[in-house]
């Protein structure tokens, strides 16, 4: 048996930029979706894309251990082309406030086996509705 796939959708936005922002992160294995919507507090739409990536990674490390993720091949998608091309080492960050959230992703890719970073068009991010729905509270925040 090969490297398991899991297929995940982050996105992250903010209301003004900076301001109150939220991040949304779909994860895919097999036939099981999780998704997860969470308010981050005041951002800009960049930082808050940054958190989502790094949330996604977490609870996967978390979901299926830290042994076990560096057997699997991560499919990562995104709709921001900053976050996702600074990822992939092809852009510098010239912002200062991204260099921690930089670093973080980088320290938790070295746990997993294969991450592969899509930058991916708006409307095939499926976690763009979450983020909606968080920022302008299309349910109940989730605590």
């Amino acid at each position: 048996m090969g490297n398991q796939e899991i297929i995940v959708y982050t996105d992250g936005g903010a209301i003004n930029n900076p301001g109150k922002a939220g991040i949304g992160v779909v994860i895919r294995f097999k036939d099981k979706v999780k998704e997860y919507a969470k308010e981050v507090g005041i951002k800009t739409n960049n930082q808050a894309e940054y958190l989502a990536v790094i949330f996604a990674l977490e609870k996967i490390k978390q979901i299926f251990g830290k042994d076990k993720i560096s057997q699997l091949k991560v499919n990562l998608n995104l709709d921001s082309e900053l976050v996702a091309k600074q990822i992939n080492n092809q852009y510098k960050i010239k912002e200062q406030e991204l260099f921690a959230y930089f670093i973080e992703f980088h320290n938790l890719k070295l746990d997993f086996g294969e991450i592969k970073i899509n930058h991916i068009p708006r409307e095939n991010n499926l976690a763009d509705r979450l983020v909606k729905k968080i920022l302008f509270h299309k349910f109940p925040t989730l605590i």
